[in-house]
């Protein structure tokens, strides 16, 4: 692997993580309705979850998805379905405090588990993983120390983006702090997670 071919795939992992779809509606949902921190356990979340894509890429994705083609398409509308359930739980949250603490409605685990499914049932990211990720690199003849720079490439790029996302989502959020704007705020992070996972169970 040469250095060109590493910053291309980083500039195309890049493309993939900044283009608005399920993982970034997701991260930013939550980075309105409880602030940075549940937000980045999300991104954790969809990291794992492009490792996962990763390690089966290296591994022969293809085949995979071959065997296992039904099962993606039942993570994808579990975590359409779970997505749908988070944004329920906040538009019905009427327990809306006032100050900076971050609402404790949604565990850690729930976060996490919402990003993980966000990324196993996105098209998008298998797509990238079968098609974009052998223009870039040599599968075949990948090693060790390749793979875990790849990895390494795919974290960093991924989780600067989601986390800048969820930044940006956090900061608006402290610019509303009464109990009325906090109410609405909950709502549309709730119905952004319903419309998310409606358009996560719909696409092909």
């Amino acid at each position: 692997m040469t250095p060109l071919s590493l910053a291309a795939f980083a500039g195309a992992m890049f493309l993939l993580a900044i283009t608005p779809g399920p993982g970034v509606f997701a991260t930013v949902a939550r980075a309105l309705a409880s602030g940075f921190a549940h937000a980045s356990v999300v991104v954790m979340g969809i990291v794992i979850g492009d490792l996962v894509f990763l390690l089966l890429a290296i591994h022969g994705l293809a085949a995979v998805a071959d065997l296992l083609g039904e099962l993606f398409v039942l993570v994808k509308y579990l975590g359409a379905g779970y997505l749908l359930w988070l944004g329920l739980r906040l538009w019905c949250n009427d327990d809306v405090a006032t100050g900076a603490t971050p609402i404790q409605e949604i565990s850690w685990f729930a976060n996490l588990s919402s990003g993980l499914l966000i990324t196993l049932g996105n098209p998008k990211v298998i797509l990238f993983y079968l098609g974009f990720l052998p223009a870039f690199v040599d599968l075949a003849n990948l090693d060790t120390a390749d793979a875990a720079i790849i990895a390494g490439i795919v974290s960093l790029v991924l989780a600067a983006t989601m986390l800048g996302y969820a930044y940006a989502g956090s900061r608006a959020r402290r610019l509303f702090q009464s109990h009325e704007t906090k109410r609405i705020l909950n709502r549309a992070s709730g119905s952004v997670m319903i419309a998310t996972g409606a358009v996560l169970a719909t696409r092909a």
